[in-house]
């Protein structure tokens, strides 16, 4: 399973470095954004081509390949370790407490379903509005 990581994301990052590379010779900005939102996106095509790619290269340039996404997986083990919860989610969950619809409305951008559901469970009894509050931010 490890190995069939590793080897996934030295294909994404092979296939980012050749999207990125390809891109560098454009002048248009718009051009550079599908260029490198095509590299982001995960679909099949764009994997299995990725994959290919990575294939195709020598033992020696595979080795690197795995080195750097090693390399890249321990930074981002590293920095998922040491973030920090948001305080908007803290704040929310405050919020949710306290005033739950409100919570809510921050939380989805707008009054949809969920802001009048949030509202009604509120209204009828305050603890169900409150524990569907902290769900919905949480």
């Amino acid at each position: 399973m490890k190995k069939i990581t590793y080897l996934l994301a030295a294909a994404i990052v092979l296939n980012f470095s050749n999207a990125t590379a390809s891109s560098v010779g454009t002048t248009t900005g718009e051009t550079n954004k599908t260029t490198t939102s095509a590299a982001i996106t995960m679909d099949d095509a764009v994997v299995t081509d990725a994959m290919s790619q990575f294939k195709s290269l020598s033992r020696v340039d595979r080795k690197a390949k795995l080195k750097e996404v090693k390399s890249l997986m321990k930074e981002y083990k590293a920095n998922k370790a040491n973030a920090t919860p948001s305080t908007d989610k803290v704040l929310l969950a405050i919020l949710a407490i306290l005033l739950p619809p409100l919570a809510v409305y921050l939380h989805e951008g707008t009054t949809n379903g969920t802001f009048w559901i949030s509202v009604l469970l509120t209204l009828l009894f305050w603890i169900p509005g409150v524990i569907f509050a902290l769900i919905t931010v949480l």
